[in-house]
């Protein structure tokens, strides 16, 4: 399985038509997919809140959440993505991060983290790793949403673009060791209240 260095190092080359499965079929498919899921991001997001989204690549979500008023700053392991996004959006704050340090890098709590399509790239350990560093940028009562995929019968994947699932008791696990408390929610991806760790 991939070090996140070597999953960074891969997104640094990406080609960027490459980068999104919407992409295939327009540009303009590429930027509605990321408003259809910043609407639903929304739902669960504190109104008007500082918002990281960790992952953001070009933007594709970023962006159509800032202009729905949240304060947002975009993360990425990629300086390659940090510069797309720059370049599409050149007045919206970006820290270059690999997840595990995020809480250092941004210098003060936040009101929530979005990591969409970043842990499923990742090892067990990495993306445990990358779990602990965003719940520590996250104030008490935040919010983390993470595309963190469930399985039955859950696998490590072999490289930065394979999949990796978990199982419900491997999540379960980490919630309780770094205080995060699930949410029901109707997003299509695993949504946690931020709470003290062990409650």
């Amino acid at each position: 399985m991939s070090s996140i260095d070597q999953v960074i190092a891969a997104w640094n080359s990406a080609d960027p038509a490459a980068i999104h499965p919407a992409r295939d079929l327009s540009e303009d498919a590429y930027r509605a997919s990321g408003e259809a899921q910043a609407e639903l991001l929304a739902a669960v997001l504190p109104t008007g809140g500082r918002v990281v989204d960790f992952g953001c690549g070009d933007g594709r979500v970023a962006i159509p959440l800032r202009l729905a008023g949240f304060d947002v700053t975009g993360a990425d392991g990629s300086q390659a993505m940090l510069d797309r996004l720059a370049e599409r959006a050149p007045e919206m704050p970006w820290v270059l991060s690999d997840g595990t340090d995020l809480a250092a890098t941004i210098g003060k709590k936040v009101d929530a983290v979005v990591s969409l399509a970043v842990l499923i790239h990742h090892s067990y350990e990495a993306g445990e790793a990358i779990i602990e560093g965003l719940r520590a940028a996250v104030r008490v009562n935040g919010i983390l949403v993470l595309d963190w995929p469930v399985a039955d019968q859950p696998v490590e994947g072999g490289s930065w673009i394979s999949v990796t699932t978990w199982s419900r008791e491997q999540q379960d696990a980490i919630c309780a060791r770094v205080g995060l408390k699930r949410l029901d929610s109707d997003l299509p991806w695993a949504a946690f209240r931020a709470v003290k760790a062990g409650g």
